[in-house]
């Protein structure tokens, strides 16, 4: 693996930090949402991410990550009893997401500093590029 490919590598990972980060957001946007059928109610979705070998194919080197695809929580919708409510069902419940603002919270920071630390990896590999290139001057 050359010093380049360290760039494309980081980049794969900002790339698959940043849906991370997008999904979560969206996630927390919805987290009281409410409707009055358990179908329609929002469900948290996360990024499944896969490793991609070097343009080779060969297990000598990592290319980086990438998104395979995005999955939504089979967990239930959280049932609640609210006759009154407009968007109640003829039961009386409404159903609000099952998203876990903790849960959420705690994926926001890890993207976060995941991303932080592939801006960090960039930043070094520059600065070791530009003095490799002054070595010969």
């Amino acid at each position: 693996m050359s010093l380049f490919n360290i760039f494309d590598v980081a980049s794969s990972g900002l790339r698959a930090q940043n849906v991370r980060l997008n999904l979560t957001a969206s996630n927390l946007a919805n987290v009281n949402t409410v409707v009055g059928d358990k179908a329609d109610a929002y469900r948290s979705r996360h990024p499944v991410f896969s490793a991609v070998l070097d343009k080779m194919g060969s297990a000598s080197g990592i290319g980086g990550v990438e998104t395979t695809k995005i999955v939504e929580s089979r967990a239930e919708p959280d049932a609640r009893y609210f006759p009154g409510h407009p968007l109640a069902d003829e039961k009386g419940y409404i159903y609000s997401s099952n998203v876990s603002s903790v849960d959420e919270m705690t994926d926001m920071i890890s993207a976060s500093r995941s991303y932080q630390l592939n801006v960090e990896l960039m930043t070094a590999s520059k600065k070791l590029v530009e003095k490799t290139l002054t070595l010969g001057q």
